[in-house]
C-alpha cells in the first residue's frame, strides 16, 4: 500500500469518527434517581433537571441533593459508555482518546 492510500484511508478513519463523535455530542442522555430525572448532552451539558410533584421538606434537600448527584452520574455513565461503543471501534487498543 503506498502513502497516498494510506493517508487516504486515515482521512476517511478520522471522517467516520467526527461523525459518530457529533452524532453522540448530538444525542440526549436521561439520568434517573428515585425523584430526579436529568437529561445530559452528549457534550455533557446539562439540559433539563425535572423533580417529581412531591412537597420537598426541608429536611429533605439534602436527600435531594444526593439523588441530583445520582441522575447526572447515571447520565454520565450512559455518556461514556455510548462513546465507547460508537468511537471504540476506531481507537482499538488506544485508551483515553475520547
Amino acid at each position: 500500500m503506498n502513502i497516498q492510500a494510506m493517508m487516504k484511508q486515515a482521512q476517511k478513519l478520522q471522517k467516520d469518527m467526527m461523525s459518530e463523535k457529533e452524532k453522540i455530542d448530538n444525542e440526549i442522555f436521561e439520568g434517573k434517581s428515585s425523584l430526579v430525572t436529568v437529561k445530559v448532552k452528549g457534550t455533557k451539558e446539562i439540559v433539563e433537571i425535572k423533580i417529581e410533584q412531591q412537597t420537598i421538606e426541608e429536611d429533605e434537600i439534602e436527600l435531594l441533593q444526593d439523588m441530583l448527584v445520582v441522575a447526572l452520574n447515571d447520565a454520565m455513565k450512559k455518556i461514556d459508555k455510548s462513546t465507547e461503543e460508537n468511537l471504540g471501534k476506531y481507537t482499538k487498543g488506544l485508551p483515553g482518546l475520547f
